[in-house]
């Protein structure tokens, strides 16, 4: 009958070893951000060659986009840069993007209505290029 008592014991002094060891891990862990060459050149172009750079990916991601009026940096989300495009089509639709670019050099694009409601940062444009977004002779 003495048993029991000590097996509990030695069962709860494990588990409560178990616990501090997770507790430790998780307030040491550190959170690395990695960036690409692609990211950062994405911060160094003008509104126009930014605005080719996203309608490049919209494409590329199956979707379609006439003339892009309106773009900029949103914000860093894990490590991924998140941008959005303003599109604008021939019968005056217009769509916004979000483009997020990745360090692999590699982009997602979410409609921007879509992309709030699944807990990412919402497309709103805090830093835009200079320039233009037009092509000027």
């Amino acid at each position: 009958m003495t048993r029991t008592p000590t097996v509990i014991l030695i069962v709860c002094l494990a588990l409560a070893a178990c616990n501090n060891g997770q507790q430790q891990s998780t307030t040491n862990a550190r959170e690395i951000k990695v960036v690409g060459p692609e990211q950062k050149q994405l911060h160094g172009l003008d509104a126009f060659n930014l605005a080719i750079g996203l309608k490049r990916a919209i494409y590329d991601a199956g979707y379609a986009c006439k003339r892009i009026t309106d773009a900029g940096f949103v914000g860093t989300w894990k490590n991924l840069d998140e941008w959005t495009a303003h599109c604008v089509y021939d019968n005056g639709a217009s769509r916004d993007w979000a483009i997020f670019a990745g360090p692999d050099g590699s982009a997602q694009v979410r409609d921007c209505k879509d992309v709030a409601p699944s807990g990412l940062p919402p497309c709103v444009i805090k830093q835009r290029p200079k320039g233009s977004f037009t092509f000027k002779k």
